[in-house]
């Protein structure tokens, strides 16, 4: 199983998609983001741009204490550490690149 996530602009046009491995949800959890990676629609989170300082916070906290997460990581290879945080750091890119598309996920 795994996390798709997309970012659209009004046609609705696809400007950035992207797919992680749902065996990262407890690092999510750890690091406070998972919310509104996994459920944004739940937490009011409608456009690119509420994410921003959630994902700027949570990628802080991941690189600040790497060890702390790396606990974390799945024991079948399918969700490491350095995988999230490169996930995290082209997502939030994507966010600010498109700060007022549309925030869809599929869980």
């Amino acid at each position: 199983m795994s996390l798709d996530v997309c970012l659209e602009r009004v046609q609705p046009t696809v400007v950035y998609s992207s797919n992680i491995t749902h065996n990262l949800g407890d690092m999510a959890q750890a690091v406070g983001i998972y919310m509104c990676l996994w459920r944004p629609d739940e937490m009011g989170i409608g456009h690119a741009s509420q994410l921003i300082p959630l994902l700027q916070d949570g990628l802080q906290k991941l690189k600040g204490d790497p060890e702390k997460y790396k606990k974390y990581n799945a024991t079948n290879g399918w969700g490491v550490y350095e995988q999230f945080v490169l996930w995290v750091e082209e997502y939030l890119k994507a966010c600010e690149d498109y700060p007022d598309a549309a925030v869809r996920v599929s869980r």
